[in-house]
């Protein structure tokens, strides 16, 4: 398996993985796959934090880091985690998220952020959110409104977080 940058010639093959992830689910709007074209043209888009994966040469995975808000404190939200379904299961969502968390850990960001399942983010280090002061605008189970420290020393900070205005979220 191979994990690099996501480049302009990807995003039609990103487009239909991301949409066949998510198709079937059932905490899934069906629109994520349009969510990730919205942010590419968006402000909060970091290049360097939208990552696929391949297998023999095909794009079997994504990931999206964008730029969020928590009061002065830049984050980030990870959003969508995208992996076919016929490659789940395999390893690929925990290695995408991993890269991305060194990346975006180099680039000097100290958290990321997540809204996702309660059974697999915590595996990767995710804890609810609260731990480290940061509230979801909206109602939300704790346990799955989540942060990961990507620095053992940032500071913990208070706040709600905001989104791009992309994800629709006040």
């Amino acid at each position: 398996m191979l994990i690099r940058e996501e480049r302009l010639k990807d995003y039609e093959r990103t487009y239909l993985v991301v949409k066949k992830a998510f198709e079937n689910l059932e905490h899934a709007d069906g629109n994520e796959h349009n969510l990730v074209n919205a942010l590419r043209k968006c402000d909060a888009f970091i290049p360097e934090l939208s990552l696929v994966a391949e297998v023999d040469g095909q794009i079997v995975g994504h990931i999206m880091f964008t730029k969020a808000k928590v009061e002065n404190n830049t984050v980030l939200v990870l959003a969508p985690l995208s992996v076919l379904p016929e490659y789940q299961k395999r390893g690929i969502g925990t290695a995408l998220i991993k890269e991305g968390h060194g990346i975006a850990g180099e680039l000097g960001y100290e958290y990321s952020i997540v809204l996702g399942s309660e059974k697999y983010y915590p595996r990767i280090g995710y804890l609810p959110a609260e731990k480290f002061g940061i509230s979801p605008s909206f109602e939300v189970p704790s346990e799955n409104f989540m942060a990961y420290r990507l620095k053992d020393d940032a500071p913990k900070i208070c706040g709600t977080l905001k989104y791009a205005k992309e994800f629709g979220i006040e």
